[in-house]
């Protein structure tokens, strides 16, 4: 991957990742991946291991053509996350901040990628790699890790979290009850 590729080249070592969202992921897969490099972990809202729970609002997303013209076309994605995500209103510049990468039909391609490669079947091309990346966390149960949870993530419920817990009951815990998605932003 990309990742593994940069850490690599950069000769990174003694690694703190901190994931949150599609970043859990990702960062997840390069530390199974080159394990040795990584050790401890901070992740927020996110998941490495399979799961059918998607809500309503992403599925629609998936639909051939419908999907793509309201994520690419419309912005609904990017543009819905700043007032979805969280608990509490953003400032109008952080709203900017969050909303400025996305802003043209071609600047919005990987976010709607991203919602197509959302695993949820043996079929799906990503299925094996979240198959392996979730059979890999077990090797870093011995690593510091702490999870930071919104509770109010209707995405990433606790019922993600709970699985955390499951796989990691040593991780330190910090629920935030009033905070959405963008955890650190509420």
């Amino acid at each position: 991957s990309n990742l593994c590729r940069l850490i690599e080249s950069l000769d990174l070592r003694d690694i703190t990742l901190v994931g949150h969202d599609w970043g859990g992921c990702i960062g997840m897969g390069a530390a199974v991946a080159l394990p040795d490099r990584f050790s401890r972990f901070v992740l927020m809202n996110t998941a490495a291991f399979r799961s059918q729970a998607i809500p309503l609002r992403i599925a629609a997303c998936r639909i051939p053509g419908l999907g793509e013209l309201g994520v690419r076309g419309l912005n609904l994605f990017a543009g819905s996350a700043l007032w979805m995500a969280v608990e509490k209103p953003m400032p109008s510049e952080v709203k900017a901040g969050f909303i400025a990468p996305y802003n043209s039909w071609a600047n919005r391609i990987a976010t709607h990628r991203f919602v197509l490669d959302i695993p949820l079947n043996p079929f799906h091309p990503s299925y094996d790699r979240l198959v392996q990346i979730e059979n890999g966390l077990v090797q870093f149960q011995d690593r510091p890790m702490q999870l930071f949870w919104g509770e109010k993530d209707w995405c990433f419920t606790t019922r993600f979290l709970d699985e955390w817990i499951r796989r990691f009951p040593n991780a330190a815990v910090t629920r935030y009850p009033d905070a959405g998605h963008y955890v650190f932003e509420d």
